[in-house]
């Protein structure tokens, strides 16, 4: 029963968080004709709506706000993947350097003008998750390397290193590029601003895929957090669920990326405070963490557009500024953990 309450208040809301992002803005939308348009595009029903609402609420303000849900859902279950695959509660793909590496093979679309054959509107998400998935196989690859244990520490600076060196090599392509720099710069920023319908219907098919193949997962999760040789024992075939685990969360993380930009944190944030809340296991940390990552991106997204309108922040500002704190946060604490644990280790051996 308490299950079906959380879901049901994070459900709610969200239903809040789209409502609220969808009225707000330098034209106030009547809650009536909110309900009313989104009604006549999501559903087969036609309601009468005011052409002017309809205008503003289904060109621009609906499409941005379904969009700033589906990144966040997608961030916030490959961070939630992430943290219980690699038993490590800082891993997102933030911190591993997956979203810069998807960002190269974004940028790479764009500066090159790269176009594949017959399927050139899924050149960019293709691009994305490819080099989203060869940054984190190299990522854990040379971590292993330098550490055999894949302690946190390790990854989590193999991350940030290689995140560093791919940010270079973006900037060395904004330095050699032309009449693309302005689209380069804007996108790198992180907006989810006048994308429209086409971005939406884009990211779609990529959001379902990666979240069923992490959704079912979710047991296997909870074996692998207690350590591969456990869920071995358990019966659990570790190493296919984990390519399947990594090849979903770089598919919502490529994608995701692809439409939106760099925004950083969310799949750091969202994973951690609904562990905190709901719990540990993964059959529900998992779903929550799509449900909620949706509404604190758009809240984010609210933030950025509404602050100092009728400026416009880029969304990745807003989920730095809460992230970078919660990150040093849960740093100090697995520190101080540790230290506490040492101590007590040595009083006994003492």
């Amino acid at each position: 029963m308490s299950k079906f309450f959380t879901y049901t208040g994070s459900l709610l809301v969200l239903a809040a968080a789209i409502i609220a992002a969808v009225g707000a803005g330098s034209v106030a939308v009547p809650l009536s004709e909110i309900i009313k348009v989104i009604i006549a595009h999501v559903t087969p029903f036609s309601p009468a709506v005011d052409s002017v609402h309809d205008s503003i609420i289904g060109d621009v303000r609906l499409p941005r706000v379904l969009l700033a849900g589906l990144v966040g859902a997608s961030l916030a279950i490959s961070g939630a993947a992430f943290q219980g695959l690699l038993q490590n509660p800082l891993a997102d793909p933030y911190t591993l350097g997956v979203s810069s590496g998807a960002s190269v093979g974004a940028v790479l679309v764009l500066f090159l003008g790269i176009s594949f054959p017959v399927f050139s509107m899924v050149t960019l998400p293709i691009m994305s998750i490819l080099t989203a998935v060869l940054t984190l196989l190299f990522v854990i690859t040379f971590a292993r390397m330098l550490d055999q244990t894949l302690s946190i520490e390790t990854l989590i600076l193999t991350g940030i290193v290689l995140g560093s060196f791919l940010g270079s090599v973006i900037s060395l392509m904004i330095a050699l590029t032309g009449d693309e720099l302005r689209q380069i710069v804007g996108w790198l920023l992180g907006s989810v601003a006048m994308r429209g319908w086409n971005f939406v219907s884009l990211l779609v098919p990529f959001f379902v895929i990666g979240s069923l193949l992490l959704l079912i997962q979710g047991q296997e999760l909870n074996a692998m957090s207690l350590g591969e040789e456990r869920a071995k024992q358990l019966g659990v075939p570790t190493e296919k669920r984990k390519a399947v685990i990594l090849l979903a969360a770089s598919i919502l993380t490529g994608a995701a990326v692809a439409v939106s930009g760099t925004i950083g944190f969310v799949g750091l944030v969202v994973p951690h405070i609904c562990r905190k809340l709901f719990g540990v296991d993964h059959r529900h940390l998992l779903p929550l963490s799509l449900i909620n990552g949706a509404t604190f991106l758009i809240l984010a997204d609210l933030v950025s557009r509404t602050i100092i309108a009728p400026v416009e922040l880029p969304i990745g500002v807003i989920t730095s500024l809460i992230g970078a704190p919660i990150f040093a946060l849960i740093l100090y604490q697995q520190r101080k953990e540790r230290s506490t644990h040492r101590k007590r280790r040595g009083a006994v051996h003492d």
